[in-house]
């Protein structure tokens, strides 16, 4: 049987909890750049470079890697004969940080 690895890009944290703490933390800078607008104005803006990275660059690149970081080890996929299929595996290794 041979085990494939994606050579796509990896948004996935160690933890499920450190992935939400860069999404809250990411997303709000990015709200509090825009509802700052009317009381600070322009000066608000410098908000959003930190919610970007926070994000690792997008808001979907968020949610791709939390949708990584659930299915971490969790999901396998083996291709046999031509033949790919997914199978659930064992519980989720932690990985180190990028």
């Amino acid at each position: 049987m041979l085990e494939t690895q994606t050579d796509g890009p990896d948004f996935a944290s160690t933890s499920l909890p450190r992935h939400l703490v860069r999404g809250a933390v990411g997303f709000g800078a990015l709200v509090g750049a825009l509802a700052l607008m009317p009381t600070v104005g322009p000066v608000s803006l410098v908000l959003l470079p930190a919610g970007l990275l926070a994000l690792r660059g997008c808001p979907v690149c968020w949610t791709v890697g939390l949708m990584q970081t659930l299915s971490r080890g969790r999901l396998q996929r083996s291709c046999e004969d031509g033949r790919c299929t997914l199978t659930v595996g064992g519980p989720a290794t932690p990985r180190p940080e990028p």
